[in-house]
Order: structure tokens, then sequence, then C-alpha cells
């Protein structure tokens, strides 16, 4: 597991040194999860952040109604937190569960304030993390709020290519903001556009 986070690392160009990247990387709690493992449930604090090495996360919020909101996908290679519980030690509103059986890589709290206070490139890289997941989130705000049913989808694929194949249209549905019906409808007129 660690060998695979070390590669995503060195590809990332982060400046950090192959013994910085070991020292991050066995600061780290490896965990295999099972699919609809839960790893964070609302009311609880998150106190980790978040690998993905294999596999794939959600992350989602259940309303009033009791409909989930799936607010992220976290595939293979890629970080997720409950930001604002993480940094504040409050109960989160989200739950993160498994998609599908999955190898992560968690830290706590306290040893990833410690390595980034002891690695100033890990700090760096860090920053530009957040900074990257605030643009997506902004992107994916400013889509919710402006765009068309057809064009949310589109900008789904864009972003998360080959992961229809992974989760149930429903999920997809929420995530967009739209109907099952509504998708249903989109994907089967895209289908007929590209028989054309």
């Amino acid at each position: 597991m660690v060998a695979g986070f070390e590669t995503y690392i060195k590809a990332q160009n982060t400046g950090l040194s192959d013994d910085e990247i070991r020292l991050i990387g066995a600061a780290a709690q490896e965990r295999t999860l099972r699919r609809k493992q839960v790893l964070l449930s609302a009311g609880e604090v998150c106190r980790y952040k978040i690998f993905v090495v294999t596999g794939f996360l959600r992350t989602y919020r259940i309303g009033p109604d009791a409909s989930e909101h799936l607010m992220q996908f976290s595939p293979e290679l890629s970080w997720t937190t409950e930001g604002e519980s993480y940094a504040n030690g409050t109960p989160s509103a989200y739950h993160i569960d498994a998609l599908e059986d999955s190898q992560v890589m968690v830290w706590r709290k306290n040893r990833f304030d410690a390595l980034i206070d002891q690695i100033p490139a890990l700090k760096d890289f860090s920053e530009r993390l957040i900074s990257r997941n605030l643009y997506f989130s902004r992107n994916r705000l400013y889509t919710a709020i402006s765009a068309t049913p057809a064009e949310k989808y589109e900008d789904f694929i864009n972003t998360y290519p080959g992961i229809l194949v992974r989760v149930p249209l429903r999920m997809v549905a929420s995530y967009l903001g739209v109907s099952l019906k509504t998708l249903t409808r989109i994907r089967q007129a895209q289908a007929q556009r590209s028989v054309k």
C-alpha cells in the first residue's frame, strides 16, 4: 500500500525527498475496507486525512427526508476528509464510506500536523491540494446552479471518466442533483445522438 502512495507522491512534483516520503508513509495507518464499510458517520468528529490507494469512497449527507445527497466521489489516488470537522474538531454532518473494497492510508490530525511542521514541502503540497479542492468545489457549485441537467451530466463524465461503470445511476443522479428519471432520459438522448 505504501508503495502505491510513494509512487503517487513522486509523480506530483512535490519537492519531497525519498526520506521525507517514507516518513510520511510510515506515519499513516493502512486500512483495508470492505464495500459499504463506514469510515465516518454523521455526528462523529473526523480525525483523519484519507488517501485512497485502491478502491472508491464517497462523501454524502442525509437530508431531512432521508434522501442521500452525494457530495464527493474519491477514486483511487485521491485524498478525502471532512474538512470542517477535521479542522475544527466538530461533529460532522457527513458520512464517508466505501463504494468498493478499498485500501486506504489514514493520518491522525496530530500526526499529520506534526509532519507539516517538520516538512515544509508537505505543507506546500497540502496547501496546493486544499486550493485545488476549493477550486473544484466552487466550479461544482457554479455548475449546480447554472447548468442544465444535460450540462451537469457532461461535466460529470468529463470530471470522473470511467466512474459510470462503477457506481449505481441513483448515486450519479444524487451527485448531480437531478432525479434518476431525468438522468435516464439524458443518457438515452445522448445514446440516440451518438447512433446518428
